[in-house]
């Protein structure tokens, strides 16, 4: 009954296995000392011993495997590492804790707290540190929901513990082969190392519980309980509301979905994906900051405690777990830590709750298997990338998806990966190979944030095929025809695109009054509908309610059958109606000032001829 999730990761050293041979950046070769009795095992955790650094421990992680032969990738600097320095092989591969005491913590990509890094080596760390990604010291107060004699499987719930504003499940081990029965099961306040139960099966043998256990960060989590039968994976069939209109309306994410938001530089991608971390209906978020410049890590980890919390009022940090690699850390840590975050999401994800990981930026992360698979003088792809890419990318998003726990419980992770092409090029290999992956992509536009229309989301460019996917929670929500609506605007905003263009050659007299309404009607979607106000706190985040409210208020305008003779009307007419809602959406719902509004709306709307 013992596992790799029964202990902790081993606080001494055991007996070198293996000799360094070659070193080339990050990258090691080393050779079994005894092919004889000796093993290889692919994504095994190794840790060097640097001859010139006596007591320095180097963490690493097998690559590739060629007989007694390997290639590993050393999560710190290799200076000082030489030629015949000793290996010292673990057996297992590259795991984290999993337990109470998660959320509100900032990690490094190898599950190190970065807090607690530097209270034990100072702000700047020497190499070979590593930091238990649980605090040992915190007491946890446990209720066990289960009692003595009763038979449980991997992933069932023994009990719970109060964290933040969720409550935490604590589960049998993950990698529990079969059915046991609770030997013995104990409340009260303990830390994470002390246990709590001890399970017997059916041969005699006993597993200590404690409130922590590991799991590789490459392996699925509910792997082995979808295979078995113990939990189910279930169909999407429920938007995350962000409260972003365009995203809720045009361009849905569902629970358990996977999304991408590509775009260039100063296209406002960092502010969007913290709009969507802070108001989207889950339960809780993690960020990654993927290979970033350290400025906007430490702008993240500075400015999200500080970020309320609208659920709760209190700190988002509240509900929050950060995973941050700048681009100045070694690219296999870099590499690692979108692995990390995704697993802490699948944990989460099994008590039931809706859980959103954002990872910022998988260009980066992408950048980090180029180095590596360069390194390993593998046959590049196209743009110098690894020939499995495409594979590796799609190997992430699958991972989201809506799953039914062990209790019955259903609990989602939704992954929105921020893809950074340079130049704005979408046809490079990072976004192809993502569009590929998910379901929905929010493009960013240059010219639209030029224009500072935001979300700088190009309505002509993104899609959604969730839009389709989601017409019954639609027509049972927001109204029968609002999945037809959305496409109509849509088809409107493309056709006002092409007018536009066309004006831009032939001028406005070039045009007839009929194309000039319906530029006009597609220019008024989208600087009252589209556009939000971030920085507005009522603009930048509308409930479902509003923004069905406006909606229809929009699309009753914009697709009305008018009978103006002057473009002057024309212009005059929908530049009075945009400068009104604009006002109104920077209204609080219900207020004198909204009401004012509303009545000089609909008396403008009403003045407008139609046929």
């Amino acid at each position: 009954m013992t596992g790799p999730n029964s202990t902790d990761t081993a606080s001494g050293s055991a007996e070198p296995t293996a000799s360094v041979v070659a070193v080339q950046e990050d990258i090691i070769r080393l050779r079994l000392n005894d092919p004889e009795t000796g093993r290889l095992v692919k994504n095994e955790v190794i840790y060097i011993h640097p001859a010139r650094a006596p007591g320095q421990r180097l963490k690493g992680e097998v690559l590739r495997v060629e007989g007694d032969i390997a290639d590993a990738q050393v999560f710190e600097s290799t200076g000082g590492i030489g030629l015949g320095d000793p290996v010292e092989q673990t057996g297992e591969q590259l795991s984290i804790l999993l337990g109470p005491g998660l959320l509100g913590q900032v990690y490094d990509g190898l599950q190190n707290p970065l807090e607690g890094l530097a209270q034990k080596s100072g702000v700047f760390l020497p190499r070979g540190v590593e930091v238990t990604g649980l605090d040992p010291a915190t007491k946890w107060a446990f209720t066990a929901t289960r009692r003595v004699g009763e038979r449980v499987k991997a992933g069932d719930v023994l009990g719970t513990v109060p964290e933040g504003p969720i409550t935490h499940k604590i589960l049998v081990p993950f990698d529990l082969d079969e059915t046991v029965t609770i030997d013995w099961i104990r409340d009260g306040s303990m830390t994470v190392d002390e246990p709590l139960a001890r399970l017997k099966a059916s041969s005699g043998a006993t597993r200590t519980i404690t409130m922590k256990q590991r799991w590789p960060v490459r392996q699925a989590l509910p792997r082995r309980l979808l295979a078995k039968g113990y939990s189910t994976r279930l169909y999407p069939d429920e938007p995350m509301t962000t409260t972003q209109r365009i995203i809720d309306a045009f361009f849905p994410i569902v629970q358990g979905g996977a999304a991408c938001i590509p775009g260039p530089f100063g296209a406002g991608k960092t502010v969007l994906l913290n709009l969507i971390a802070r108001h989207s209906d889950v339960d809780i978020v993690i960020l990654v900051a993927c290979g970033e410049r350290a400025g906007e890590v430490v702008e993240t980890i500075t400015e999200f405690p500080q970020l309320i919390d609208p659920r709760t009022g209190n700190s988002l940090m509240d509900r929050t777990v950060i995973v941050c690699n700048t681009s100045s850390m070694p690219v296999a840590s870099r590499e690692a830590s979108i692995y990390t975050g995704i697993t802490i999401g699948e944990y989460y994800r099994q008590m039931g709750l809706r859980t959103l990981m954002i990872a910022d930026s998988t260009s980066r992360w992408a950048q980090a298997m180029r180095e590596i698979s360069g390194r390993l003088e593998e046959i590049p792809g196209e743009e110098a990338f690894p020939a499995y890419l495409d594979s590796a990318i799609k190997g992430v998003y699958e991972r989201a998806g809506v799953i039914a726990t062990n209790d019955g419980e259903k609990g989602a992770l939704t992954i929105i990966g921020s893809v950074s092409p340079a130049g704005g090029n979408f046809e490079e290999p990072v976004t192809q190979s993502t569009l590929a992956a998910v379901k929905c992509f929010l493009g960013l536009s240059y010219d639209r944030a030029y224009k500072r229309f935001y979300p700088a989301i190009d309505p002509l460019q993104s899609w959604s095929r969730y839009r389709q996917q989601l017409a019954g929670w639609y027509a049972e929500h927001m109204g029968a025809g609002w999945t037809l609506q959305v496409d109509e605007l849509v088809e409107l905003l493309r056709r006002g695109d092409e007018i536009a263009q066309m004006e831009q050659v032939a001028g406005e007299e070039g045009i007839s009054t009929d194309d000039f309404v319906t530029a006009e009607a597609a220019r008024f979607v989208d600087m009252v509908f589209l556009q939000q106000d971030a920085f507005d706190p009522i603009d930048s985040s509308a409930s479902p309610e509003r923004q069905k409210e406006l909606f229809d208020m929009v699309y009753a305008i914009a697709t009305r059958p008018y009978a103006f003779e002057e473009k002057d009307d024309v212009r005059r007419h929908f530049t009075k109606l945009t400068g009104l809602f604009k006002n109104y959406n920077y209204a609080a719902p219900g207020s004198n000032d909204a009401k004012r509004l509303m009545g000089e709306i609909e008396k403008v709307d009403a003045s407008a001829a139609v046929s």
